[in-house]
């Protein structure tokens, strides 16, 4: 039940009057009013029965300093109630009571949804379009992955993990472990073939949860049950002995990934969407396991930028967002992408090629010209156009020999039916003036050092995709606001600035 009555402060309140106006806290709330909060999060609490609950502003307030300094649940309690500003900041006299470090983790469990944390990044983007505080309009997009809180285990540990919950449970509920059940798990690392030693646990797995099964009374209830629901859906799935899917049972979300081919890593993707230039501020955020792949969710990461008030005219991204849906997408809303080619998307050689759209055809590097256009569709419904050069030429060019082979009479070249489109992508990329646009990307990666380094990203402090998106959300609010402090210091430096170098007198209450 939350309590609907004004704060009252203290004698001792008279101490915060040491707080500088210059404050980093001081600034962030002069910046942003965070009181939406408490409306987002009622139909959360119950409106009339139960105790009175602690406002969920303050709640708020306190896991901002949590990630703004990086600290634990208990220190961050600790910290505050030691520290005159942080008391200021989260509404509370000095000689007032904390809440107990636990109900911190509840309120995120129990009353933070990632819906919520999306609403409330977005409207604090919202404010700072409204005040002046944003005033750009380009954008950019990456993601940056995040190490799992747990090991990476090889499926035969996964394996054997799963049978000694099973056994353990079993024996809990029947007291003994049924003699027809046999406890002795194959010890996987004497067996020098890994394939062979794969094999080998998950029959004695699959085995030992039919002979389970047989003992369980209550299925719905059973602990045991569960587990082996559990056990089932991991090796039912192809990928699991591929290494490719459950590497751990403490972070079942957490999936291996790639960052390059030769590097990869355990843990999680967050991709977001911020702007760029001098307020460099996250607009959206999304987190998903190891194995996704960048620019899948562009669309609800740039709907949900548009809902914060920014209206694009510039978007960044690297090689990876160079796709058909993205490109679109940005052209509708007559924006300009800033996004290099992909060799993956876009194969045409442009050092043996080059395009007339106006005419429709390729010309290559030894003057020929195509003269032929159609269409084709492979067995899998692929569509491309075939190009045919003019066969007199190529009949008497020097270069023959290097462009055909066997007794085709004329070059044919094959390409995608957006190739012509990327042509014109790929021309204007070449630019001195999109060169030194594409520059603007670069804070994308200060952003990621920053949230990694100082910021706690680089591990997840949990487990579960949930868990993970709710660090990388609170994350990127703790790095947006302490950005907007430092844009709201600037201002208020260039007014000071301004009116002394004018004559003003200046009168400070």
């Amino acid at each position: 039940m939350l309590r609907n009555q004004s704060k009252q402060y203290s004698l001792y309140s008279i101490l915060y009057h040491k707080i500088p106006d210059n404050h980093i806290l001081k600034l962030i709330d002069q910046a942003v009013d965070f009181s939406f909060v408490n409306k987002l999060l009622e139909s959360s609490y119950c409106k009339y029965y139960g105790r009175p609950a602690k406002e969920p502003e303050m709640m708020i307030r306190l896991l901002i300093l949590q990630y703004l300094y990086n600290l634990s649940d208990k220190k961050i309690i600790e910290e505050t109630s030691l520290n005159l500003a942080s008391m200021w900041f989260v509404g509370l006299n000095p000689e007032e009571e904390l809440p107990h470090p636990s109900l911190l983790a509840k309120f995120r469990v129990h009353r933070l949804q990632e819906v919520t944390m999306d609403e409330i990044i977005k409207e604090v983007v919202r404010q700072c379009v409204e005040k002046g505080i944003i005033k750009g309009h380009s954008i950019s997009i990456d993601s940056t992955h995040t190490h799992a809180n747990t090991g990476k285990l090889v499926p035969e540990r996964v394996l054997k993990h799963l049978a000694k919950k099973i056994l353990k449970n079993l024996e809990e509920e029947k007291g003994a472990i049924p003699e027809d059940i046999d406890a002795n798990i194959p010890d996987y690392k004497a067996i020098d073939d890994h394939k062979v030693a794969k094999e080998t646990m998950k029959a004695y797995l699959e085995d030992l949860m039919e002979k389970a099964e047989n003992h369980i009374e209550n299925p719905d209830t059973s602990a045991t049950a569960a587990v082996i629901n559990n056990a089932r859906e991991i090796i039912f799935d192809e990928k699991f002995i591929q290494q490719k899917r459950v590497r751990s049972l403490v972070d079942q979300d957490a999936r291996v990934g790639n960052k390059s081919k030769t590097d990869s890593f355990f843990g999680y993707k967050t991709e977001f969407i911020m702007t760029t230039g001098s307020e460099r501020i996250i607009t959206a955020v999304a987190v998903h396991d190891g194995t996704y792949v960048d620019g899948t969710g562009f669309k609800e990461l740039y709907e949900l930028t548009k809902e914060a008030g920014i209206e694009a005219e510039e978007v960044y991204g690297d090689k990876a967002y160079f796709r058909k849906p993205i490109l679109d997408l940005i052209k509708e809303d007559q924006a300009e992408a800033y996004i290099p080619v992909s060799e993956s998307v876009y194969r045409i050689d442009e050092s043996k090629f080059n395009y007339n759209k106006d005419s429709d055809q390729w010309y290559c590097k030894h003057g020929n010209n195509t003269v032929k256009k159609k269409a084709k569709i492979n067995k899998s419904g692929k569509k491309s156009f075939r190009y045919t050069f003019d066969k007199e030429i190529c009949k008497d060019c020097p270069h023959r020999s290097e462009c055909i082979n066997g007794k085709m009479s004329a070059r044919t070249l094959e390409v995608g039916v957006n190739a012509h489109e990327y042509y014109e992508y790929s021309q204007r990329a070449k630019t001195q003036e999109s060169l030194e646009k594409y520059k603007n990307r670069s804070c994308q990666e200060w952003k990621n050092g920053e949230m990694k380094r100082f910021h706690g990203l680089d591990r997840a402090k949990g487990y579960g995709l949930r868990s993970m998106g709710m660090q990388a959300r609170l994350t990127a609010l703790a790095v947006n606001l302490k950005r907007i402090a430092k844009l709201v210091s600037s201002f208020l430096l260039d007014i000071l600035n301004f009116l002394t170098n004018k004559g003003c007198l200046i009168y400070l209450y």
